[in-house]
């Protein structure tokens, strides 16, 4: 899935946040999450290696990074479903961008939708580990461009 210039990382934030409070409550959004989750592109199961394993969630997830002509595009996988929910958030956000958009991007739809808030405390670290290792991909293909 690839965003097209037009739709910036605010705009996708701004739509998740409309989606996420067009829901009443939070059952209903935890189920949102699960159906993002559903909708992730299949995980190359090849991709499912301790290198691309997110260290810091409590569930497994996987965060396969790719650079090409100077945009990162994410895919991931989780093995618990509302887990495999967020980071289709953090996919859909961040993927198909460049290393500067990623890194230079203020990320507030968590907290606009009041995600953090409503996690536990271990899925809470888990997000921000995902969101951290994201960043990070984009700071190394932004370091190798600069090196080139």
């Amino acid at each position: 899935m690839v965003n097209g210039p037009e739709i910036n990382i605010k705009k996708i934030q701004d739509q998740i946040i409309d989606d996420f409070s067009a829901l009443s409550d939070w059952m209903e959004r935890y189920e949102y999450l699960i159906e993002l989750g559903r909708s992730l592109t299949p995980f190359d199961p090849s991709h499912k290696v301790p290198d691309y394993l997110i260290e810091g969630c409590q569930s497994k997830v996987w965060l396969y990074p790719e650079f090409k002509d100077g945009i990162i595009t994410f895919s991931a996988d989780s093995d618990a479903l509302i887990t495999r929910g967020i980071v289709a958030l953090l996919v859909k956000v961040f993927s198909g961008r460049t290393p500067d958009e990623i890194t230079g991007a203020e990320i507030y739809f968590i907290d606009r939708i009041g995600l953090q808030q409503n996690l536990s405390p271990t899925r809470s670290n888990g997000l921000l580990a995902m969101m951290k290792q994201m960043r990070l991909y984009a700071l190394a293909y932004k370091s190798k461009q600069e090196h080139k």
